[in-house]
């Protein structure tokens, strides 16, 4: 892959992977430890609304798109927070809702046919310079964020009462952090794919949980994780002439699924021995 670095897309392509793998590596640890995977996977969808609403009415694309997906995540936020029994049903409502009233507007849009595989899958191939510096500011603002309320995501992440009682507002900072990762998922989508956030929100720091002892060593493997799945699948896309967001999602696919093995072994031995007559 070394050769292929001389071109410039290239060299765009693998910044922006690696970008992204350090974005999703942070709000992906705080997605899981949060259990908010489902709701993130809604806002991602629920985005395409903000798309069609952007195309059809002509506005720039951030703002209609960060818009629209703000207003949903609030949504989502307001309902997981006060209606927890409820909260996949509704969520997944929004999800479907969102992604369809987005693909009507697109069809009804005159004069111009939008590719939606480049929603899904991306087209990181062809970042232009402009989407690097937005991402970078991105992963600038967040890490600066991060750091300053880290003390409060860890208390919140792991146990809201004792958040509750530190004098954490743990509403606002809930909130705030739904936002985040809205505006996360609207920036990063036009990259890499509705599809590859999502697997790289959620891979990875799954992974790597059983392995780090705090929050903040989840966020740093997750991030190194994700880049090496980035990596090695633009190097495959680059040799077999794939797709490169599929194959950066096949391979983390497999590794999560290499991953499984032995703790789905202990399981077979664990229930093996259990069934052996005394």
């Amino acid at each position: 892959m070394i050769d292929a670095l001389g071109f410039e897309f290239m060299q765009n392509a693998l910044i922006a992977g690696l970008l992204t793998s350090l974005i999703c590596g942070i709000m992906g640890t705080l997605v899981v430890v949060n259990r908010i995977v489902f709701l993130s996977g809604g806002i991602a969808h629920a985005a395409y609304g903000g798309i069609g609403l952007s195309f059809y009415f002509k506005w720039p694309f951030l703002a209609g798109t960060i818009g629209f997906s703000l207003a949903a995540s609030m949504l989502m936020a307001a309902v997981s927070h006060k209606m927890k029994h409820r909260a996949d049903t509704i969520i997944g409502v929004i999800w479907a809702v969102g992604m369809a009233f987005g693909i009507i507007l697109l069809d009804l849009t005159p004069g111009y046919n939008v590719d939606l595989m480049s929603y899904l899958f991306g087209s990181i191939l062809t970042v232009p310079d402009s989407d690097l510096y937005i991402m970078t500011v991105i992963a600038i603002l967040m890490l600066v964020l991060i750091t300053y309320y880290y003390k409060d995501l860890l208390a919140m992440s792991y146990d809201e009462e004792f958040a509750r009682i530190r004098g954490v507002r743990v509403k606002t900072l809930y909130f705030g952090l739904i936002a985040m990762l809205a505006v996360t998922i609207v920036l990063v989508i036009k990259v890499v794919g509705l599809i590859l956030i999502i697997a790289l929100l959620t891979i990875p720091p799954f992974m790597v949980e059983k392995y780090v002892t705090s929050l903040m060593q989840m966020m740093v493997a997750s991030s190194l994780l994700g880049a090496v799945f980035t990596v090695t699948g633009m190097w495959m896309s680059y040799y077999y002439n794939l797709t490169s967001g599929a194959s950066i999602i096949m391979v983390s696919g497999v590794a999560f699924l290499l991953s499984l093995i032995p703790d789905l072994t202990r399981a077979l031995v664990k229930n093996g021995r259990a069934n052996i007559p005394r």
